[in-house]
């Protein structure tokens, strides 16, 4: 799949053009958006990758274009489990609710980049040395057993070393000012939470890239394809984020779910890499199968995990209806 330059300037440039109108939005009204504009939003993005992945499938066939959508449903799910900590994060530094919207965009575009950068050194790795296939599958494998081994752990939101570093080379501030990355006090210009909390969004989202990115080469070692879908998952995260935000502790088979995708991606992997390497039995996996396998992964734990949650509410209500009912009648003997 060959992509000229002008296709790639004209890709980038209208992924810009979508982050300044939402800079915009942003900026003229910061604010918690509603639910039917979040709602509205969300539909909008799924909705322009969807068209993408069409346009795909047109101009460059049906393989790449399921290996379009395999890729951005993967990243798309696993940015919807980062979800988790983007909360940690906003409730770690106090972030105002009037400027969480602003906080999440920023550090979105700054994980983009910074992804970009990470697309564009997998992508050489990968073309220069063919064994780095064996160890992205060794490590989605690895990940995915970390995952079902402490999923249903409470996670907790640790500063990176990168975080870690700002702190102690930049001044700063513990006080928000309004919107402002920057403060002057007593005379000295200092750094406010605002940048700090945009800094640790856009790194820990790059730490979470140590598992997507070897993922979605595991279902495509196009760079045009890896850029796109994960550049579709992140934009619409910041309106994900206020509308799922309640919906997200009931969700509690997606670490599950997701460890399943990530071991199957692995798998896939070292397989098709044997395979490539001149052993006969080992299958090349479809990208037909690998997009049913995601698919319907996320079907069955979203089922399961909205039902477990339904039960759970059930019971927790009933030792409450076992207590009043002897009070009522004790209180008309």
């Amino acid at each position: 799949m060959g992509i000229p330059t002008w296709a790639w300037i004209a890709t980038i440039a209208a992924f810009l053009v979508v982050i300044a109108f939402d800079f915009y939005l942003v900026a003229r009204n910061p604010r918690d958006p509603s639910m039917r504009e979040s709602t509205i939003w969300v539909l909008v993005y799924v909705s322009l990758a969807i068209a993408f992945g069409i346009g795909v499938t047109t101009v460059a066939g049906s393989q790449y274009g399921g290996e379009f959508f395999a890729g951005w449903i993967t990243e798309y799910s696993l940015s919807v489990d980062n979800l988790f900590i983007f909360v940690l994060i906003m409730s770690r530094f106090a972030v105002p609710r009037d400027y969480r919207q602003k906080v999440l965009l920023i550090g979105i575009v700054l994980a983009l980049v910074l992804r970009g950068i990470f697309i564009a050194l997998g992508a050489e790795a990968i073309e220069r040395f063919d064994w780095m296939f064996y160890l992205f599958g060794a490590f989605l494998i690895y990940t995915a057993w970390k995952l079902i081994r402490h999923g249903d752990e409470d996670e907790e939101f640790k500063e990176n070393r990168a975080l870690l570093f700002v702190r102690r080379v930049v001044p700063s501030t513990d006080r928000y000012e309004g919107a402002r990355m920057t403060t002057v006090v007593d005379g000295r210009r200092l750094v406010t939470p605002m940048l700090i909390v945009m800094v640790a969004i856009g790194t820990t989202d790059l730490l979470f890239a140590l598992d997507s990115i070897p993922a979605i080469f595991g279902l495509t070692q196009e760079p045009y394809l890896v850029f796109t879908a994960n550049a579709f998952a992140l934009m619409g995260l910041r309106q994900l984020f206020f509308l799922i935000g309640g919906l997200l502790d009931r969700l509690v088979y997606l670490s599950k779910g997701l460890a399943f995708i990530l071991a199957f991606i692995g798998v896939k992997l070292i397989l098709e890499a044997m395979h490539h390497h001149g052993v006969s039995w080992a299958p090349e996996v479809p990208i037909v199968v690998s997009l049913a396998v995601i698919v319907g992964t996320l079907a069955v734990t979203t089922v399961a995990s909205l039902a477990k949650s339904r039960r759970d509410a059930a019971a927790s209500a009933t030792p409450d209806d076992d207590v009043s009912e002897p009070s009522s009648r004790a209180s008309g003997a």
